[in-house]
């Protein structure tokens, strides 16, 4: 499966996906030294966000929720990349301080994230031009090369 999406924070990750089918706030959702969600409330509460591609509906709340990713980010706990399925502010910010002040850039990309699949290798490519690709592949070995038309 391959689909185009907008790049918020262009950038290439791969990684097993973790599909989420509520929002997350990233702020009391999230233990940054670990990468666990810690949200009582959240159906999600003990999967791991650290490496993967997290998939969601969009984030919940709190402005807070960019320091925590930005801390995420530093610390090597935070997602590989985010795949939305629509535009959250608050989350860009924290990508957007991440890639400013430690030099380390997450991708955070906008598109359908209609049957994605949770623990499927997934990757988010940049293709230039405010452009991603997100591709995931059930097959054995993996995602197959990007090919380029």
């Amino acid at each position: 499966m391959e689909r185009e999406a907008v790049a918020v924070i262009a950038g290439n990750a791969e990684g097993m996906a973790l599909v989420l089918s509520q929002p997350l706030s990233f702020w009391g959702g999230i233990d940054v030294a670990t990468g666990r969600i810690i949200d009582a409330n959240h159906p999600d509460q003990g999967e791991t966000v650290t490496g993967r591609i997290l998939v969601m509906p969009g984030g919940r709340g709190s402005s807070s929720s960019s320091s925590v990713l930005a801390e995420a980010i530093r610390r090597k706990t935070a997602p590989a990349g985010i795949i939305l399925a629509r535009t959250d502010a608050i989350l860009a910010v924290g990508a957007i301080v991440a890639d400013m002040l430690y030099a380390v850039r997450m991708p955070l990309v906008v598109g359908d994230t209609e049957g994605l699949v949770s623990d499927l290798p997934t990757e988010i490519r940049d293709v230039g031009a405010s452009c991603c690709v997100i591709r995931q592949d059930a097959r054995a070995g993996g995602i197959p090369p990007l090919s380029r038309a």
